[in-house]
């Protein structure tokens, strides 16, 4: 039996969470001002701190020394950190990562094939191998999709609605054997989803071939925000295309979705993007760049968030990596 047939569901990102699985950066390649990433990590470490548990990938003893040591000079509680020691290549964790679904009190996992963004880069084929890894110690039931997917390419509302894009899940670079409709049936038998919004294309730069958690966001199950660029940005196209997609879109029972614009960072030649933030118990961590739409961008999402208090953290050397906030978290539900 699939997992959507044994009653399981993905859950939408702001439904309560047990904890979030990060990793610890240390890669100079990705990240070439590591102290300065380092320190975002701390922030947003704090950031969690009255939220949830943090499961926090370390290379070894030395690495978890050296977080300890930051973590406690910032005065954060190290019993809220567990640290779990794994010979992993990077920080994405969200796209190598499980994917957690609930059947009412039971909590599963679904295993995608992690390819490194279409093979793009090699190096980092290794970490294809956390979620096993993960299932070591949790033991929860363990469902292989068998097919090539990244936790940012999905995006749910909890209710039965899914959005992704073709040009991440449709490109020839990650299942060329499977049509969409192949692809949509994997995504309802996995995650429980009775209906696929499929937007087009990514902002210019996006080495993921646009995953959706750079382009729209559920904020609550019927309310999506989406980046919106001026008519002279060269991202404007794409992003007005996505725009009208979701303004015409239905969601499970048939329903408009309401739609918000977020504004685009200018940030040039990185796929910086407002939409990339995480949804925390308590909390909404939102990447900021120092750029004259973040404070547009904040005020927004702290008025689709009421219960929350949004935070921002500065993602400039993050952003290096084309990665952001939701790239390197991956929450993990409360059952």
């Amino acid at each position: 039996m699939t997992p959507a047939e044994q009653g399981y569901i993905f859950p939408a990102e702001w439904e309560e969470h047990e904890a979030v699985f990060l990793a610890w950066p240390h890669d100079n390649s990705t990240f070439p001002e590591l102290d300065k990433v380092e320190d975002a990590y701390v922030n947003i470490l704090t950031a969690l701190q009255e939220s949830e548990q943090v499961n926090l990938f370390v290379l070894d003893k030395k690495m978890e020394d050296k977080v300890r040591f930051l973590a406690n000079n910032r005065g954060l509680n190290l019993k809220k950190i567990n640290f779990i020691q794994h010979n992993y290549a990077d920080v994405w964790i969200r796209d190598y990562g499980p994917t957690f679904i609930v059947n009412r009190n039971q909590l599963g996992m679904v295993k995608w094939k992690f390819n490194a963004w279409g093979n793009k880069y090699p190096e980092l084929l290794k970490d294809d191998d956390v979620p096993a890894s993960i299932n070591k110690t949790m033991k929860i039931p363990f469902f292989e999709a068998g097919i090539v997917m990244e936790g940012g390419s999905l995006e749910t509302n909890g209710k039965g609605t899914l959005l992704t894009t073709t040009e991440c899940l449709l490109n020839k670079n990650r299942n060329p054997e499977l049509t969409k409709d192949d692809i949509e049936k994997k995504l309802k038998d996995f995650l429980g989803v009775k209906n696929v919004i499929w937007l087009e294309k990514g902002i210019e730069g996006d080495d993921t071939d646009a995953h959706i958690d750079n382009l729209a966001r559920f904020v609550d199950e019927k309310t999506v925000v989406c980046p919106m660029a001026n008519k002279q940005d060269k991202n404007y196209k794409n992003l007005k295309e996505n725009y009208d997609i979701l303004s015409n879109a239905k969601d499970q029972d048939g329903k408009p979705l309401k739609i918000i614009t977020l504004p685009l960072p200018t940030i040039e030649g990185l796929p910086a993007s407002y939409c990339n933030f995480y949804i925390a118990n308590k909390a909404v961590l939102v990447p900021v760049f120092g750029a004259i739409e973040d404070r547009k961008a904040i005020t927004t999402l702290q008025k689709c968030f009421p219960g929350r208090r949004v935070v921002s953290i500065r993602c400039n050397e993050i952003i290096a990596g084309f990665g952001a906030i939701h790239c390197i978290s991956q929450q993990q539900p409360k059952v």
